[in-house]
């Protein structure tokens, strides 16, 4: 009789170097053609084609077809999260050069984890509406205060829908590289589209790093006190 979770046959899948960098290159919430995954993973379309096989008859992947091409996504949140959890297990990279080490300096500061804000900025802003009172710790969960749902009407979140939805609320989730939570869930969805919205931050294409702009940067300070 099984009694524990059988890991085994996704560890296998993870496991395989090309396999974790297309995983890895989908993290952002994007989704991307095999040729796309296959130049991020240096392998060969038909290579990375049978990859990408796998992963999807593993759960792990989803694909939709438009036309003549093919588009693969993480198959869901929880996907992102596990996947998330391993990165802080092994620990952010260093990088080997220094275009590599500015890239990974910029994916520390802000990136998106699947559909909500990590980073540093995701850290610095769940810490400031904590220390805000905007929202308060409920175990794994947040909890909007009463000031809290002035703050959020006020920036143009729209609570009752976010809490309408079929996911958890406003989850921790544990940041890969600083190694402390920033906000997940529908919460931390809908407040990363309304930095986008606001044009406080701008999501660079095919890319998981964000950039703060400095009207953001300017708004963050006046808002919540923070400066970068």
């Amino acid at each position: 009789m099984i009694r524990h979770p059988h890991f085994a046959p996704i560890a296998a899948l993870i496991a395989e170097p090309p396999r974790a960098v297309m995983l890895a290159e989908l993290l952002g919430g994007r989704a991307l053609t095999a040729t796309e995954l296959a130049a991020g993973a240096e392998v060969a379309p038909s290579t990375a084609s049978a990859h990408l096989a796998k992963l999807v008859a593993g759960s792990l992947l989803s694909v939709e077809v438009q036309g003549r091409h093919r588009y693969y996504r993480l198959a869901g949140r929880e996907v992102a999260r596990a996947l998330e959890t391993l990165g802080v297990l092994v620990g952010p990279p260093l990088g080997e050069d220094p275009f590599e080490r500015a890239a990974l300096h910029e994916l520390r500061f802000a990136r998106t984890c699947y559909d909500h804000l990590a980073g540093q900025l995701g850290v610095a802003m769940r810490c400031a509406l904590l220390e805000r009172g905007i929202l308060r710790e409920d175990g794994v969960e947040h909890r909007v205060t009463g000031r809290g749902e002035a703050w959020f009407a006020a920036f143009g979140v729209d609570l009752q829908a976010a809490r309408r939805a079929r996911r958890s609320f406003a989850r921790r989730c544990l940041d890969w590289t600083e190694r402390r939570p920033h906000l997940a869930g529908a919460l931390g969805a809908a407040l990363l589209g309304r930095l986008v919205d606001r044009a406080w931050v701008t999501r660079r294409c095919n890319e998981r790093a964000l950039d703060l702009t400095l009207a953001g940067r300017s708004a963050l300070a006046r808002e919540l006190g923070l400066r970068f």
